[in-house]
C-alpha cells in the first residue's frame, strides 16, 4: 500500500513512514499455531517493536502529510468518511433508486447493472470550497526548514482530487520544493491525457479505489460508469513503471464471497500491490449496517489475506485499521501502530491541522490560518502520543492494551468513545 498510515512501500518489513522495522526475533519467521493467540516469539517481537514505537513518539518525525485539497466529488459512495455532499449527486442518487436500482446490498452476482442516469462531472454545491493552492504552499514552506523534503510524502486527498483542474499546478509546486507527492483517486477522471499531465507534474505514487467486480464496485460507488472508468485507470497505472501504486478495495459481506476470484483478476491485470480495508461506522457508513462484516466474516477475511500472502503472487495488506492479535505480521508487514500525529499529519480542507484525514474534527490540533504548523506539530498532539486516556471501558482491563494503546485515533468519536475494536471481533 502507498498512502495508508501502516506500511508504505515497505521492503523487508520496513515502514518508510516511520523508519521502524518489524523485529524478526532470532531470525525466525513469526507464525502462529492459532490465529487469535499470541505466541512467545510474537510477544517478544511486539515488545521490541513497542520500544521502537515509543522512541518514534518522542521524536515524532513528520513523514507523511495529507492535504485534503477538495471535498468536491463525482461519486456518492455509500461508505464515505468525508461525507462529501453535492446537490446534483444526491438528486441523481434519488432518481437512480426511483428508476429501479437496488437500494440495498446485492444478494447475487448479476451480468450487468440496471441502467441508471449519468451524473454530472461537476458538483453544483461542494460542502466546502477548495483550499487555494497558495494557502497550502505557504504552510508547506513553513514546514520545509524543519524537515528533509525528500523524506516527507505529500498526499493529495479529497473528495476526489481530480476534480481540481489545477492539481498539476499544485503537484509541480510541491515537486519543485523537493517533496515526493502522490494522490488517492476513484479513477473517474483519470484518462490517458490527464495521467500524462500528472506525470509531467512529478506524480510519484497513486492509490486507486476498486471495490471488486462491476456489481460490487457500483453498489459501493453508486455511479454506472464508476467500474468502467476505474478499470481504465487501472490499466493506465499498471503500465507506467515510474509510479508506485496500489489498488485499495473496500470489503463488504457480498464482495467477500468473490475476493478469491477478484484476486485472480487483479493478478491477470498485472497488479503487484493490493490493500483491503473494512468499513468503520463513521460518516455515511454509520447508518448503513449492510456495509459491515460479521465477526465470523472478518476472521474469514484475515484468513484470506494470510493465505494470499503465503502464496506470494500478489502483495496483499490489510489496512491500518487496528490491532489484530495473532494475525499481527500475518496480514501486513509490520506490527500495528497508529502513526497519526506521530509520523503522519494532515491539513484539512478548512486549514485544520490533524493526524490522518479519517480523524474527527474534535481531535484537530490547530489551524494553518491561525497557527504555525510545526509549532503545533511539536507542541501539541499529546492526545495522539500519550494514549493513557484510552485505557477505559472495554480497554480498561484488556491485556492487549500495551500493544494496541487503544487502537487508531480514527476509531474514536467526538466524545472519545471507541467505536470498534478489531481484536474483540477476532475473539468474538
Amino acid at each position: 500500500m502507498i498512502f495508508d498510515t501502516d506500511t508504505e512501500n515497505a521492503p523487508d518489513a520496513i515502514n518508510e513512514q516511520s523508519g521502524m522495522k518489524t523485529p524478526n526475533v532470532s531470525g525466525l519467521e513469526l507464525r502462529l499455531a492459532h490465529p487469535q493467540r499470541l505466541g512467545l516469539r510474537k510477544r517478544l517481537g511486539l515488545g521490541l517493536f513497542s520500544k521502537l514505537y515509543r522512541d518514534q513518539v518522542e521524536r515524532h518525525p513528520l513523514r507523511t502529510l495529507f492535504w485534503e485539497c477538495t471535498l468536491r466529488c463525482n461519486l456518492d459512495c455509500r461508505h464515505c468518511g468525508s461525507d462529501c455532499k453535492s446537490d446534483h449527486v444526491l438528486n441523481a442518487a434519488t432518481k437512480t433508486t426511483q428508476a429501479g436500482a437496488a437500494p440495498t446490498a446485492p444478494t447475487a452476482p448479476a451480468p450487468q447493472p440496471q441502467p441508471q442516469p449519468a451524473h454530472s462531472a461537476q458538483p453544483a454545491h461542494p460542502a466546502h470550497p477548495d483550499m487555494p493552492i497558495e494557502d497550502f504552499l505557504k504552510a508547506l514552506d513553513s514546514i520545509t526548514p524543519h524537515v528533509d523534503p525528500h523524506k516527507v510524502m505529500i498526499v493529495f486527498s479529497g473528495g476526489e482530487v481530480l476534480m481540481r483542474r489545477d492539481l498539476e499546478k499544485a503537484g509541480l509546486e510541491v515537486y519543485r520544493r523537493g517533496y515526493p507527492w502522490g494522490m488517492v483517486t476513484n479513477g473517474m477522471l483519470l484518462d490517458e491525457a490527464r495521467f500524462a499531465s500528472l506525470l509531467k507534474a512529478g506524480l510519484h505514487s497513486i492509490t486507486l479505489s476498486l471495490d471488486g467486480f462491476e456489481r460490487d464496485h457500483i453498489y459501493i460507488r453508486r455511479h454506472p460508469k464508476s467500474y468502467e472508468n476505474a478499470l481504465r485507470a487501472l490499466r493506465l497505472i499498471t503500465k507506467e513503471p515510474s509510479v508506485a501504486y496500489d489498488v485499495v478495495t473496500c470489503v463488504t459481506a457480498e464482495s467477500l464471497k468473490r475476493l478469491p476470484e477478484f484476486r485472480e483478476f487483479l493478478i491477470a491485470e498485472g497488479v503487484k500491490a493490493w490493500r483491503v480495508f473494512t468499513i468503520f461506522p463513521v460518516g455515511r457508513a454509520a447508518t448503513d449496517p449492510a456495509l459491515q462484516l460479521t465477526d465470523a466474516q472478518f476472521t474469514e477475511l484475515m484468513e484470506f489475506i494470510r493465505q494470499t500472502r503465503r502464496e506470494g503472487r500478489i502483495r496483499l495488506d490489510y489496512a491500518c485499521e487496528g490491532f489484530l492479535g495473532g494475525y499481527e505480521t500475518e496480514v501486513r508487514d509490520n506490527f500495528y501502530h497508529c502513526s497519526a500525529g506521530v509520523t503522519t499529519g494532515s491539513i484539512r480542507i478548512d486549514g485544520a491541522i490533524s493526524g490522518c484525514t479519517s480523524i474527527r474534527a474534535a481531535h484537530h490540533q490547530g489551524n494553518i490560518y491561525t497557527d504555525d504548523f510545526m509549532t503545533v506539530w511539536n507542541e501539541k498532539f499529546q492526545k495522539f502520543r500519550r494514549r493513557e486516556w484510552t485505557r477505559k471501558e472495554q480497554c480498561a482491563d484488556c491485556r492487549m492494551w500495551r500493544w494496541c494503546l487503544g487502537g487508531g485515533m480514527h476509531l474514536y468519536d467526538d466524545n472519545d468513545k471507541l467505536l470498534l475494536c478489531h481484536y474483540n471481533r477476532l475473539n468474538g
